[in-house]
């Protein structure tokens, strides 16, 4: 039987990419009822349009900031995919008690609504910028990560298992280059980078949805899974988009690339896990997986072993420009 058939499923910041993906996902397995949690009411009627002959699905405009509200939402639910953020670096490097209302006050507000109306559980969507941050949206992701683990401790004799997934740039998303470039290209002629050599993680959003669904169905309590993603290099993507952009659209002529530097709080290459979290951690097939610090004697998962060696998006081969085109052809990205 299809893990979510007849369940209750509540999504919060479900008009996003990752969000519109989980929902897809989860309408196939015919659950009782999907409620969208958003703020964005104009998102909000675009998805209802796509999705006007689906009756399973509530909309309901609230703000994670809004404690009540997101207890409302909760009421009857099963399961939680907490998926709302502020995610734009330079947004949150420029509005950093915002990005903490939203990221950290907000996903607290998520823990105690949990623990009220016991659901059965909650998966919370991080990110790799939370490892050793630089920046304000970093830190805030860190922090909401930190207060899902503790809640495995904090949550008494409520039975809600709590976990997070953790896992970089998600292609074609609104937080992606993907569809800047594409812009760029079609607008300008020209493709702003920060930096040619910079190196992200990045998957497919189908790719971030099926590891998701896996590690909420893996969940036992307070873990944090980190998805196990492919490393892009910048001039790479860059070179893609310009090669396959141009040619769909009609546009001749050369399209040129103008490196402008780092951002504000922007960093080289990201990080999947720290040192420490790399000597407690697991591998397992697809994900790793970071045991709660605060539970002793945490049993390991069947099929899964000692993590070897950390991994940053300067490690290791990048993945090739024939894979990368083929991705964003077959995900049709642009």
């Amino acid at each position: 039987m299809a893990f979510f058939k007849d369940k209750k499923v509540l999504i919060i910041g479900g008009t996003g990419t990752i969000g519109q993906s989980v929902l897809r996902r989860i309408l196939a397995d015919e659950p009782a009822v999907v409620r969208i949690l958003s703020r964005d009411e104009f998102k909000q009627f675009e998805l209802q349009h796509k999705l006007k002959d689906y009756k399973n699905i509530r909309y309901l405009i609230g703000d994670i900031r809004d404690s009540t509200r997101v207890q409302r939402a909760m009421q009857d639910i099963d399961y939680v995919f907490h998926a709302a953020a502020m995610k734009h670096v330079p947004a949150c490097e420029y509005n950093p008690f915002e990005a903490v209302q939203t990221n950290i006050i907000g996903t607290q507000n998520v823990i105690l609504a949990a623990i009220q109306t016991g659901v059965a559980k909650v998966l919370f969507t991080s990110t790799d910028k939370a490892i050793s941050p630089t920046n304000t949206y970093g830190a805030t992701k860190l922090m909401a990560e930190r207060l899902i683990s503790a809640a495995e401790y904090q949550k008494g004799t409520n039975q809600t298992i709590f976990s997070s997934v953790r896992f970089g740039n998600v292609m074609g998303s609104r937080g992606s280059v993907i569809p800047l470039f594409k812009k760029q290209i079609i607008e300008n002629r020209q493709i702003t980078v920060t930096d040619l050599n910079m190196t992200r993680f990045m998957m497919t959003s189908t790719q971030a949805i099926t590891l998701m669904l896996k590690a909420n169905e893996l969940a036992l309590g307070g873990e944090v899974f980190v998805l196990k993603m492919p490393m892009v290099r910048m001039r790479d993507l860059a070179e893609v988009m310009i090669e396959e952009v141009p040619s769909k659209y009609g546009i001749s002529g050369k399209i040129e690339i103008k490196e402008i530097g780092l951002r504000p709080g922007e960093k080289m290459y990201e990080e999947l896990m720290t040192d420490d979290e790399t000597r407690l951690g697991w591998e397992m097939q697809d994900m790793f997986v970071i045991p709660p610090l605060f539970i002793e004697n945490k049993e390991m998962p069947l099929g899964a072993k000692p993590i070897i060696s950390n991994l940053n998006s300067h490690s290791g081969d990048p993945i090739s420009k024939e894979t990368l085109r083929d991705w964003i052809l077959t995900e049709q990205l642009i």
